[in-house]
């Protein structure tokens, strides 16, 4: 499950004859949805239907009539698979793998949210599991997807969890000093690898259900057909819990949530050595944003004190809708001594806040309705080339255009020298625009200079044009690989990182249009938000120990300036970023995994310490006595966590008639940052932490095998078992606007039919 990746660079692919790809930069749908995706599309089919012509001619006589071989599309889809790895190995990087398999033995499996899976890695600390809210080696946010080793563009920050567990075959977050290839977000890589139908033939449905009255219908089908493979899953939730409770009460107040997720996967060969695939997904998340109960009501919407007894905060109705789609076109050809993967894939993501304007106006003097909607298009381009038997260069570049409209109703009251309201509210319009083009570059070159010894080493050249400002850089990696005996390896690199700020995160200003309402700011200074630059460090071990125990210690440490980060701020659910003028972060991560017959286990622990100093951007976020503390003071991170640790066991008994599954898990962390108050009244911002808090489930999955591939599935989870009450955020820290306590004890049971 954990071991530092290697590869092999024994690459073998050709390029005779591949036309060039044009690629096109038309014009934008008004409503800025991509539409230069059927283009590019149409171009990587004509690119396949030339090797399809090249193809069908190496499989026939010259000058015969005879057919030309009808091909294998299942052997021929797992030789590009295996081929395609080659393009873009984690030479170097610290990765963590778990199949479709080790999915099952985690809480509520396949119906897990993805960010709950992905906290099983090392390294990874939990904040609002609703949202995917993940801390990856100290890091807020910075992650990027890939699917199928395509990158996956961003979404606007939001609560809608669009991937699902139900498509993944297998999934790697890879960390540490990354290759050249991975660039933008860089504190980990999800890649995942999608079921593709060739190996899933069959469908099934499934109805999952239990505690916070969940309902959560599911189907998935796939199969092949000749040269055409494919894979789709749907599924719909409703429950009472969609955002994390801000009191420690066993059932959230106003919490529901409605989802709908839906994913395919089309592959058709085309020849031996080549292949075009088609992936799409959409998803949309409707949900209320839970209330606190007896808050402190202050003004009425038009200006007099408030009446005791005319509004409850139990009975605010806040809520957030959440969109998102994306869709990808890639075609690969494999053969002689080159690999090529070309990739065009565009993306709509929208999120909209909905307030209740009289009773924010009540509880906190503003009521802002925002709505961001983004659009995003790009092509990647990535090929592996082995020259000889000890180099293999690899080579690829990454072009996106992103635009994000901002559109909000903030309703204020006017106020006095004091901040007393002087009148009745009324709403402020905003509205914003903004466009950005990223572009990357990279060649590295995988150097064997011995049997066991492996240099990867390469630069890749990144360029960011925002709004009023173009930043870039180029950044050297390097990493060294050692393979000290058949049992242990070692691992060794640095990584110069660009990480351009999220658009979507970029907080417009609004400086002027707030002076004398409730909504003003008392710091007046709005820097812009700059790309981080950092330089990286790691230094890892792999050890195998006897039979399926194995063992795993990485090291990092990260210097940066502008340090990115994200917070809430205000009254909205939408995060804004901002810079530390320097940052650093220091770790070490234990791993460890033992499997033998029908029992498996891991364990990860994570040390992490991330500090930051002087807020040098967006500083009208701030309070002016913080940001002053700031300016002269390092202080934590607010995603910052001590120690994180997470651990399971589980054990698969097969029988002729069916298996059964029992599974264990614990999460473990000793609590994020929140503010400090002093002896003497000073509030040091981040200098203390939430309680620690941990989380123990158990369950179990029983088969039924009907014959001819009809199996009956029943599952049991059990969720917090013994009924904790944790807290992940108690209110205060930087850019924390709301407590955040974690789900009490669920129950949750699901049946399946698969065909």
């Amino acid at each position: 499950m954990t071991g530092a990746f290697s590869g092999n660079g024994d690459a073998v692919a050709a390029r005779d004859g591949v036309p060039d790809i044009p690629i096109p930069l038309g014009p934008r749908h008004p409503n800025n949805v991509p539409m230069n995706l059927s283009k590019l599309f149409l171009s990587l089919i004509t690119l396949a239907a030339a090797g399809a012509a090249r193809g069908q001619a190496d499989t026939a006589p010259p000058g015969s009539n005879q057919a030309p071989t009808k091909l294998d599309a299942v052997v021929v889809t797992d030789q590009l698979d295996q081929t395609r790895g080659l393009i873009q190995p984690s030479l170097g990087a610290t990765s963590f793998i778990m199949d479709q398999q080790q999915i099952l033995n985690l809480p509520q499996g396949a119906d897990a949210p993805f960010s709950q899976v992905l906290l099983r890695a090392p390294g990874v600390a939990e904040d609002s599991a609703a949202n995917g809210d993940l801390h990856v080696r100290g890091e807020h946010g910075n992650l990027q997807y890939r699917i199928n080793d395509v990158l996956l563009p961003e979404g606007i920050s939001g609560f809608g969890l669009e991937l699902d567990p139900r498509f993944v075959q297998s999934m790697q977050l890879i960390t540490g000093s990354l290759p050249a290839q991975y660039g933008f977000r860089t504190a980990g890589i999800v890649d995942i690898q999608t079921k593709t139908g060739g190996f899933d033939k069959g469908g099934a449905v499934s109805l999952y259900g239990g505690s916070y009255g969940t309902v959560r219908p599911s189907f998935e089908v796939g199969g092949s057909q000749d040269s055409l493979t494919y894979f789709a899953d749907a599924s719909v939730d409703h429950n009472q819990i969609g955002i994390e409770n801000p009191t420690e009460s066993a059932r959230p107040v106003h919490d529901r949530t409605d989802q709908l997720k839906a994913f395919t996967y089309l592959s058709f060969v085309v020849d031996r050595t080549s292949r075009v695939t088609v992936m799409a997904s959409a998803s949309s998340s409707r949900f209320q944003v839970p209330d606190t109960p007896g808050l402190p009501a202050g003004e009425s919407p038009d200006g007099n004190p408030w009446v005791p007894g005319t509004f409850d905060s139990s009975r605010l109705d806040e809520r957030q809708d959440e969109d998102n789609t994306f869709a990808v076109a890639t075609y690969q050809k494999a053969a002689g001594d080159l690999n090529l993967q070309v990739s065009a894939f565009g993306r709509g993501s929208s999120v909209h806040f909905i307030p209740d304007t009289p009773g924010d106006l009540y509880f906190d003097g503003v009521a802002s309705d925002v709505k961001r909607s983004l659009a995003s298009e790009g092509i990647q381009a990535d090929a592996s080339h082995g020259i000889g038997p000890s180099h293999t260069l690899r080579a690829g570049l990454e072009l996106l255009d992103e635009h994000v409209a901002a559109d909000s109703r903030t309703t204020v009251f006017p106020v006095d020298a004091g901040g007393n309201p002087t009148g009745p509210a009324t709403p402020i319009l905003g509205r914003s625009r903004l466009r950005a083009r990223f572009a990357g570059i990279y060649l590295q070159d995988e150097w064997k200079l011995a049997g066991n010894l492996t240099l990867n080493a390469g630069f890749r050249a990144d360029r960011f044009q925002s709004p009023g400002d173009t930043e870039g850089q180029l950044s050297p990696r390097v990493n060294l690989i050692l393979e000290a005996t058949e049992t242990t390896t070692l691992h060794a690199g640095y990584a110069r990182y660009f990480t351009p700020p999220p658009l979507e995160d970029v907080p417009a200003s609004t400086l002027a249009s707030f002076q004398g309402t409730s909504n003003a700011s008392a710091t007046t200074r709005d820097d812009p938000v700059r790309s981080e630059r950092a330089d990286y460090l790691d230094l890892g071990i792999t050890q195998k120990l006897g039979q399926g125990l194995q063992l795993g210690l990485d090291a990092y440490s990260k210097r940066a300036r502008n340090q990115l980060d994200d917070g809430l701020f205000g009254q909205t659910l939408i995060l804004s970023a901002f810079n530390y003028a320097r940052g650093e972060i220091n770790g070490v991560e234990f791993s460890g995994s033992y499997a033998r017959g029908g029992f498996s286990s891991y364990l990860n622990l994570a040390h992490s310490v991330g500090k930051g100093k002087d807020w040098s951007s967006s500083q009208f976020l701030f309070d002016p006595s913080r940001l002053a503390y700031v300016k002269d003071h390092w202080i934590f991170l607010d995603h910052d966590q001590a120690l994180s640790g997470s651990f399971g066991a589980s054990y698969l008994w097969k029988r002729p008639r069916g298996d059964t599954r029992v599974y264990v898990d614990l999460l473990y962390g000793t609590g994020l940052r929140t503010d400090l108050s002093e002896p003497d009244g000073t509030t040091i911002p981040n200098g203390g932490t939430v309680p620690a808090y941990s989380s123990f489930s158990i369950g179990g999955e029983q088969t039924l095998k009907l014959g001819r591939h009809r199996v009956w599935k029943v599952r049991l989870d059990i969720v917090n078992l013994a009924d904790r009450s944790y807290e992940l955020r108690n209110g205060t820290g930087v850019g924390v606007n709301a407590a955040q306590y974690g789900m009490r004890r669920a129950i949750f049971e699901s049946a399946s039919y698969a065909f």
